[in-house]
């Protein structure tokens, strides 16, 4: 009772009021710190936020919000209607927003666990898979994050390209957003070393190797990069903190330079239609209606957050996408297919074009007899001169990145209608093409031979990942003891006597022989059999070799031995596979 007396004498009480008027305080009470806290906002009007219904209060309390608080006043009070077309911006930056935030909270818990030493990075990657709560999930997400972003970050602009917003007042603001487009490339690639498994080790070997072909700073430059001559400790280190300090204070930074000046100087740009084009006062009036930020689009962005998330989590619950790992990075082991990320395939298809190589073709089947007409043999050699890895690796991607960046001041042309603009539309669908065929050249598989024995027995088990030799069941190569040899007739099936269930728990499922050994056999002799009649494997000799090693594990050797087609020699490639009964499927 003494306490609450305390309490009444403290709110200026002798006695206890009266019920409603105990009930209204409490109300004002809570009432004036829900407008505290939401910078203007009573419970009122929020609750007619919620219902659509108009303001409660003049002036209208939802743009005091804007003015007053410290992380909305980034914000207009409203938008022309014609701007929040979604087909004009698709929310596109919206997006790449949204994934930014999104990869710094998946970020921070998964930097929370993370080890960056050579000798724990891998370990504390599987520990946080395996034993921290959400761990795989969080890591997965944050990974899908990265690669969205950047997708994201390049249709965005891609679509300020298509719908000329980069003009006019817009220009530095594109400017930022090349900028950030560099930012955010660069922040997937150096977290692409921090899982430490051949993947990645490998990848960023081959990145980072660019720089030493520079000229008297190259070799310095890539030292600093990776800390040493080779990736170690230093080169870990270094990447750790430029993906977790100092990139993501930049991207934080240009992303805020850029936010503030699409919302507070020259907001959304509208539809070059409407922008441009002569219209009717009525729809011209309707165009530039204002569309409140608050209720109107703060609602849908909200709608927007919960769906980018919820599709996260769809992909990842049905596998269709999941954060690679591959076997602990071995710096003496070079595996036959590395590649970098996807966003940077155009890098490596242009470092496979030999521009030496190619004013050679050209130039010498002119230039030969013409000079021979006067007596003079001449073969142009400009490999020595032009360095193909210095010139397309950091000649031509800088340049084409600052063209980029200055395009807003290389065109002229004022219209932003695409009828207007048939030349940079032109140009920009071509650039499209351009980079998905340098894309395509940057594939392992292209531009790049692999002697057929080898590449048939790596496709059938890759050194990193499954492929189809290591998905066979362990009770078909349990009961499938033998040689296989290509070329004889073993019927439809290796081993048509076995029977077996697949799966304990579902006793009503048979198999009936072996079919995927026989399926991964048959795979085998047919593309030997084609590099056989290419020329590429003349004398061809091939079997697979199933044998038991040792209780619970299985030895599958596939063995090619063929003449070499230009000495004749003769030459032998196999290699082993240890399958244990306990393996599961989809890691080894």
């Amino acid at each position: 009772m003494t306490f609450i007396n305390n309490i009444l004498k403290r709110l200026n009480y002798t006695q206890l009021p009266p019920r409603g008027e105990w009930k209204a305080f409490i109300f004002k009470l809570i009432d004036e710190r829900v407008r505290i806290i939401t910078a203007g906002l009573n419970l009122r009007e929020l609750r007619a936020i919620m219902r659509g219904d108009p303001p409660t209060e003049k002036p209208n309390p939802r743009y005091k919000v804007i003015t007053t608080s410290f992380v909305a006043h980034l914000r207009p009070r409203y938008y022309p209607q014609a701007a929040t077309w979604f087909t004009h911006t698709f929310r596109l930056g919206f997006f790449v927003t949204f994934f930014f935030v999104v990869e710094v909270i998946t970020g921070i818990v998964l930097m929370a666990y993370y080890v960056p030493y050579p000798d724990q990075a891998y370990g504390s990657v599987l520990a946080i898979e395996s034993n921290v709560f959400f761990g795989e999930l969080m890591r997965d997400i944050h990974r899908l994050g990265a690669e969205a972003m950047v997708a994201f970050s390049w249709l965005h602009l891609l679509r300020t390209y298509f719908t000329g917003s980069y003009k006019g007042p817009r220009s530095f603001t594109w400017l930022t957003g090349v900028i950030l487009l560099a930012i955010t490339a660069w922040l997937s690639f150096t977290g692409y070393l921090l899982p430490w498994d051949q993947l990645s080790y490998w990848a960023v070997t081959v990145g980072t190797s660019i720089t030493e072909s520079g000229p008297i700073v190259g070799p310095t430059l890539n030292l600093v990069m990776r800390g040493a001559p080779d990736i170690g400790a230093g080169g870990l280190l270094r990447f750790y903190l430029q993906h977790v300090i100092l990139f993501p204070l930049l991207a934080i930074l240009f992303i805020s330079i850029h936010y503030y000046k699409v919302s507070r100087e020259h907001s959304i740009s509208l539809p070059a239609v409407v922008e441009e084009l002569e219209l009717p006062p009525d729809k011209k009036k309707e165009y530039n209606r204002r569309i409140d930020l608050i209720p109107d689009l703060l609602s849908h962005e909200i709608f927007l957050i919960a769906l980018g998330t919820f599709v996260m989590l769809v992909i990842l619950y049905f596998r269709l996408f999941h954060s690679p790992l591959e076997t602990h990075a071995n710096p003496q082991n070079t595996p036959l297919d590395t590649k970098a990320p996807w966003y940077f395939w155009w890098l490596q298809g242009i470092l496979k074009i030999d521009p030496a190589n190619i004013l050679e073709n050209l130039l010498n089947p002119i230039l030969q007899p013409l000079l021979g007409l006067f007596g003079i043999e001449f073969t142009l050699e400009l490999s020595k001169l032009l360095d193909s890895k210095f010139i397309m690796g950091l000649i031509v991607p800088p340049v084409l990145v600052v063209i980029l960046a200055f395009l807003p001041y290389i065109d002229k042309n004022p219209s932003r209608l695409s009828s207007k603009r048939p030349f940079a539309i032109a140009w920009g669908i071509s650039w499209i093409f351009i980079m998905l065929a340098l894309s395509y050249m940057g594939l392992p598989e292209y531009g790049i031979e692999t002697p057929a024995a080898t590449r048939v027995i790596q496709d059938l088990a890759p050194e990193e990942g499954e492929g189809p030799l290591r998905e066979i069941p362990y009770a078909e190569l349990e009961h499938a003891h033998g040689v296989y040899t290509v070329g004889e007739d073993y019927g439809r099936d290796l081993c048509p006597g076995l029977a077996y269930q697949p799966d304990h728990d579902k006793p009503d499922e048979v198999v009936i022989g072996c079919p995927h050994l026989t399926a991964v056999f048959n795979q085998f002799s047919e593309r030997l059999r084609v590099a056989e009649e290419d020329g590429r494997l003349p004398d061809l000799v091939a079997r697979i070799v199933v044998e038991q090693f040792q209780p619970g594990m299985v030895r599958v050797t596939p063995q090619v031995e063929w003449s070499d087609p230009e000495t004749g020699e003769a030459k032998a490639y196999e290699h082993t596979y240890f399958l244990h009964e306990n393996r599961v499927l989809g890691s080894h």
